[in-house]
């Protein structure tokens, strides 16, 4: 692997940068505390049209489709300064890192034609609707279901932890339609549709982030279905890779403890066991770097990322915590409201050995899919 930037690499990054500068308010620190929130959502719409107008929300997409035909280390350049700003997108990084480029293979031409042009100009927000109550992180053992129902579909179910529900105008659903992992399919949900219900929950974390979504005789055409009947986990494994890789949590982490290490510095703290601390915290931070890199030059080359990218995922949820673990230790006062940065990464990081597949399932597929290990008797 080459480790240099190329000239237009570094060029693009000076451009996502400029924007930034010049799009983000003057307290966006502030704002950007939580991982979201209604006003966050609200203000991300508008700045994901910005983006779009400027030709980097999908830079990395096809030219038909509103890109530039860019390569993969152009959406990660993107992402890292994105996540390094607070993740001024909101929830749109879902429709940018993997709901779009997972209709652009499986999707209809006329499922395409209707969602991937306003995911192109920033105008929708999408959330999944994966886990449900009995179903956390192990989607086989997902319950709602989706039946036949004259020309379509009737849906009845629950889904919880469904982050951005309450403001997304589409879900990317999985439903049931026959016994065992194989019976799963997808369906392309508009929000507004009735006998869909969302209630919020309360978090620490934000008060926009994360709901029950409820399913009561919801019907759903046939065209809405993504793939074939029970095709879900052939797509999903392919979305969820390109999920884990395409969130570069440890950008914000790095951050956040250069911004620790600095106040720690000016106070005359940093040194001693604060030091090795922080020397930890940062080396956890590269290794998720390099280790999201390499699957990122996979992708480069035309390689789909296997179970390496769980790996990747956990890298950045270790780093994530040694991050936080560092500021709350030496720099408690930080999170009661002086250094919004520190507090929007430590509200974050909370979350971050849940989104995307618990830390726990990701250890699991590494085990069983990266080192092929085999499984203890019962």
């Amino acid at each position: 692997m080459d480790f240099q930037w190329t000239p237009e690499q570094q060029a693009f990054r000076h451009e996502v940068r400029a924007f930034l500068a010049e799009h983000l308010p003057p307290d966006w620190e502030q704002m950007a505390e939580g991982p979201a929130s209604h006003a966050q959502t609200a203000f991300a719409r508008e700045f994901c049209r910005k983006l779009a107008a400027a030709g980097l929300l999908v830079p990395h997409w096809p030219a038909r489709w509103g890109g530039r035909d860019a390569d993969p280390w152009t959406a990660l350049i993107l992402a890292e300064e994105m996540w390094m700003a607070g993740e001024p997108r909101g929830g749109q990084y879902m429709n940018v890192n993997w709901i779009g480029p997972t209709l652009m293979r499986y999707g209809t031409p006329e499922q395409q034609e209707r969602h991937i042009p306003p995911m192109a100009r920033g105008e929708v927000l999408w959330c999944q609707g994966f886990s449900e109550p009995e179903a956390g992180s192990d989607l086989a053992s997902l319950r709602t279901r989706a039946e036949r129902a004259g020309a379509g579909y009737r849906i009845n179910g629950q889904k919880i932890w469904t982050s951005y529900a309450g403001d997304a105008d589409y879900c990317f659903l999985l439903a049931r339609t026959a016994p065992g992992k194989a019976g799963i399919t997808i369906f392309l949900v508009p929000m507004d549709r009735p006998g869909i219900t969302v209630r919020q929950i309360p978090s620490i974390i934000g008060e926009g982030d994360i709901h029950e979504v409820f399913f009561d005789d919801v019907e759903v055409a046939e065209e809405e279905r993504l793939g074939a009947e029970g095709q879900a986990w052939e797509i999903i494994a392919t979305a969820l890779n390109l999920e884990r890789v395409g969130i570069p949590r440890y950008a914000l982490a790095a951050k956040a403890v250069r911004r620790a290490v600095a106040i720690l510095q000016r106070e005359g703290r940093f040194r001693g066991a604060v030091a090795d601390q922080a020397a930890r915290a940062a080396a956890a931070c590269e290794a998720a770097r390099l280790y999201s890199y390499a699957l990122v030059d996979k992708r480069a080359r035309g390689e789909l990322p296997g179970p390496e990218a769980s790996a990747a995922r956990y890298a950045t949820v270790l780093c994530e915590r040694l991050a936080a673990e560092f500021v709350v230790e030496h720099l408690p006062e930080a999170l009661a409201g002086g250094e919004p940065l520190l507090l929007a990464h430590h509200q974050r990081a909370i979350v971050a050995g849940i989104a995307s597949g618990a830390a726990e399932i990701q250890l699991n597929l590494i085990a069983s899919q990266l080192l092929k290990l085999p499984r203890e008797p019962r």
